[in-house]
Order: structure tokens, then sequence, then C-alpha cells
């Protein structure tokens, strides 16, 4: 098995610059098809990436939407994806038909979306953001206006205590894999890691009971953060604990063991894994290249309004 997952990392290797196409992964990737990436990333990193590289075609290695997003930002470039039918359960939980009847129902209200939704919700949006910009996005919104935020419900609360903002409507989706990280895995790992750092995710379900005490800094006297996953990355880069409990999608941990080999890395549940990122195999992502098959293609339409609560959202990060 090893002897031909290795050929098959050295011919997508070869491949990969005989075609002069780069790929990207995300950070909840499988270690395998981290390795022959180009970029690793979150969503929003990895699309900017796709921006400033000189290659014309991208094999975006994770979710649909991303791959959009990126087809969005850098429209004369052709985007791959290794599998068409990896989806996402936070995107999935807003059509743009719900809304549409949404915004009717409160027509003088800023819509903000998190950067995990389709290319069509994106078009019908006002402002974009990432879990990392959310709080300034949501700040930057005159307060007398109402916010409708979507598709998240934790972040969306999250954002709302952390702003104190009242008039801010909040969508009931949610991520079933940050969804399924409770206040129990959190507690039980507490009491069990007393010298460690807590990293959490603000799509975590555990966030709401959480939060007021995490965004002041502290929880039972321990050190907690609230971070996106490349704010987990820089913040365990930097940080001079030595052991940290992680809470999101356990896909992150092969990179901070990379990039911190002296550090130690437990996840608040070991159950946290999106079948959807796993979706992706070397195997697809070697037929991807040799097929340049799977395009992601977003109308122009679409790709235009939808690129404009993008570009409010980049000028804001």
């Amino acid at each position: 098995m090893l002897v031909q997952e290795t050929s098959l990392k050295n011919e997508i290797l070869r491949l990969k610059k005989e075609k002069d196409i780069v790929i990207l992964a995300h950070n909840y990737q499988i270690p395998d098809v981290q390795d022959v990436a180009d970029f690793t990333g979150d969503s929003l990193g990895l699309s900017r990436q796709a921006a400033k590289v000189s290659q014309k075609t991208i094999l975006f290695c994770g979710v649909h939407f991303m791959a959009e997003t990126a087809a969005i930002i850098c429209p004369e470039k052709r985007v791959l994806i290794p599998d068409l039918q990896a989806g996402c359960s936070l995107s999935d939980s807003i059509t743009v038909e719900e809304l549409r009847n949404w915004k009717k129902q409160h027509p003088n209200a800023i819509t903000v979306g998190y950067v995990n939704t389709t290319a069509e919700i994106k078009s019908e949006l006002d402002y974009c953001c990432t879990s990392a910009n959310a709080v300034n996005v949501v700040k930057a919104i005159p307060a007398d206006k109402e916010i409708l935020f979507l598709p998240d419900m934790f972040l969306g609360s999250y954002v709302a205590k952390v702003t104190g903002r009242k008039n801010m409507f909040i969508w009931a989706g949610e991520c079933h894999v940050h969804a399924g990280i409770t206040p129990e895995d959190i507690a039980k790992k507490l009491d069990s890691m007393q010298d460690s750092e807590f990293l959490i995710h603000p799509e975590c379900s555990c966030t709401t009971p959480m939060m007021y005490d995490v965004a002041s800094g502290s929880f039972d006297d321990r050190k907690v953060s609230i971070l996106s996953t490349e704010g987990m990355l820089n913040h365990v880069n930097n940080s001079k604990a030595k052991s940290f409990v992680v809470a999101t999608e356990t896909g992150i941990l092969y990179k901070m063991k990379q990039q911190n080999p002296d550090k130690t890395f437990i996840p608040a549940s070991e159950k946290a894994e999106c079948q959807y990122m796993k979706m992706i195999t070397l195997k697809k992502v070697y037929d991807a290249l040799v097929q340049e098959k799977n395009q992601v293609v977003v109308p122009k339409e679409i790709a235009d309004k939808a690129r404009l609560a993008i570009e409010r959202m980049l000028a804001i990060s």
C-alpha cells in the first residue's frame, strides 16, 4: 500500500509540473493530499493564493463552495476539483429561495454571509465574511441597520455576543462536524488536560455557553482562544505552550504537528471528521490531473454579484 501511495504521489508531482497545474489543499484534507499540494490553508487564504499564482489551472482539494470561491476571485483561470460531490452540510443549510424570502421579510437589512456558502447565495449578499473577520464586518455596519447573518448559528451567536449587537437575526444552520463538538467534550478535556491551551473554532456548538468568558480571555482560569483555522495555526506557532486541545475538524492536526514537532495536539473530539473533505483521495487527485476533469464553473452574472460581497469582505480583513 505504501509503495502504491508513494508512486501515486510521485506521479502527481510529475503531472502537475508537466501540465503547469497548481494544487491547493484545505487544512482539513487527508495528510497524503496535503503532502502533494503547493499550498495549504483555509478556504479564503487558498482563494487569495489562487489569484496570485502564475498557473492558469488550479486543482482545488477542498469542498465545492471553496472551488467556486476561487473561480469567482480569478475568473480568468480554470478551477478543477477532484470530486464534484464533495459538498458541505453548512453550505447546504440555506437555499437561495429561503434567503430571498428572508430578505423580503427584512427589506432594509444588511445581509452578511459566511464564506461557507454557494456562489448563488454569495450573489445575494451585501457582505461575505470569514470566521476570522466576521466580528469586524459586523462592526463596520451602522449600528441602526438590521443584519441578517447566515448560515452558521454558532458563529452568528458568537459575533452577536462579542459585538453586543441586538438587531442581528441569525439563520439556524450548522456544520455537522463543528456542531458535534459539544460543551461536554470540552468540559471533559478541560478536566483531563490541565496544562493545555484550548483552541476553539467559532462554528462549534460549545462556543455558545462558553463564549462570553472566552471572549474576555479566560475560562475557569484556563487559556482558551476562539480562532479561525489559520488563526489556530498562527497561534500554536507563536505560543510558548507545549500542549493544545483543538476543537475543529481533526485534519488540521497534521499541519500543526508538522510545523511544531515538539508540541502535543489533542482533538477536542476524535469524531470531528468531515466526510466531505475526506472524499478527496490521492487517486482522485491523480485522475483529475490526468483527465483535467471536474471543472467548477460559476455563471458570469452570479460570479460578478458574488465578487462584490467577497471584495467588501477582503477590504475589512
